[in-house]
């Protein structure tokens, strides 16, 4: 079914020089900060390195495969964050890539003693490109035996299109102790993507996302020098994003069982239809474990729409690792600045 949706878009695309699309998204978009808002840049209150990775719909030959990596740290002298990022996603009947690398930087500044403020700004630049090489075409398939990959296909101005650009995102987020609350807005430019000759501009990409943590009854004591026991918590969380016509909502909770994480989402809007079907898209089952330095989260989506699961659903993976220079690794985690299921 996708791999019919994009020979359409393709199709579409060589016919009118433009097509329409979305920005991969993570369904761990809370262990993806840098991706979704500028202004986590440095809120770990360290050096961080992290890494995403998501598999949509493995059982179906287009598939697509998003990879992120992204490094930050925080300037405290400066009350600044520093860091970048580079996002690929592949796309696997036709061979439609797109990577981009992106410079943020966020500053920090604190309204009272319980509540930070950090807006945030990113630049980047994208490279996308497609492989029409893979492509079948309506002269290649012959009325007896099929497909035939030796009979001519269409030329369309040689195997290989690219276009680059540069793009530009804000953002900002407000939190305290137990709270956050953020937007940010990508592609504010709305650059031109189209592979071709004319039109075909990048929609702005607007999140709004939040969570609050609550405490629970603590835990034995830590094996460690603090003296404190471990957390118990539950973390409602939320995430709305709009780009063009598309619009969603990822919606759950995580419980917190130091050092584990449990969490169980909802992606849909069901008040938005697309031809009398409703928008019901996906569960979302995870766990991860979190240390003082280091967090692992693993997301599998059930799908619900009309696509069923018989495509695989969605795998994902988020490893994150924060340090200091000059100072132990291990980190108290009651140091951390954002209370993010994992940050």
């Amino acid at each position: 079914m996708r791999k019919t949706l994009f020979l359409l878009i393709v199709t579409l695309g060589v016919g009118l020089g433009q097509a329409k699309a979305q920005d991969p998204q993570f369904s761990q978009f809370y262990a993806a900060p840098l991706y979704i808002n500028p202004a986590f840049t440095g809120a770990s209150g360290f050096t961080r390195l992290g890494v995403n990775y998501r598999n949509q719909w493995p059982s179906l030959d287009a598939s697509f495969v998003t990879f992120s990596f992204y490094a930050d740290h925080y300037l405290e002298k400066y009350n600044s964050g520093v860091g970048f990022i580079v996002t690929t996603d592949r796309e696997g009947v036709a061979g439609l890539q797109s990577t981009n690398v992106g410079l943020t930087y966020a500053y920090q500044l604190k309204i009272s003693e319980n509540i930070v403020f950090r807006p945030g700004i990113q630049a980047s630049y994208f490279m996308r490109n497609a492989n029409f090489s893979n492509l079948v075409f309506a002269s290649q398939i012959d009325p007896v035996n099929g497909f035939d990959p030796n009979l001519p296909g269409e030329n369309i101005e040689g195997n290989n299109l690219n276009v680059n650009y540069l793009d530009l995102g804000v953002g900002g987020i407000i939190y305290s102790r137990n709270l956050f609350l953020g937007a940010s807005v990508q592609h504010l430019t709305e650059p031109n993507q189209s592979l071709l000759d004319g039109d075909s501009p990048l929609s702005k990409r607007v999140s709004i996302h939040g969570g609050y943590r609550i405490m629970l009854k603590e835990g034995a004591l830590r094996r460690d020098l603090t003296y404190t026991r471990k957390e118990r918590s539950i973390t409602p969380i939320f995430q709305y994003k709009t780009q063009g016509e598309f619009s969603q909502l990822d919606a759950g909770f995580f419980l917190h069982l130091e050092p584990i994480n449990l969490g169980l989402q909802y992606r849909g809007l069901p008040i938005k239809t697309f031809e009398n079907f409703p928008n019901n898209e996906a569960l979302i089952f995870s766990f991860g474990v979190t240390t003082d330095d280091f967090n692992f989260g693993y997301s599998y989506d059930y799908t619900l729409s009309e696509l069923s699961n018989a495509s695989g659903g969605a795998h994902e993976i988020s490893i994150s690792y924060l340090f200091q220079w000059g100072k132990p690794s291990r980190l108290p985690r009651n140091q951390w600045s954002i209370p993010c299921p994992k940050n």
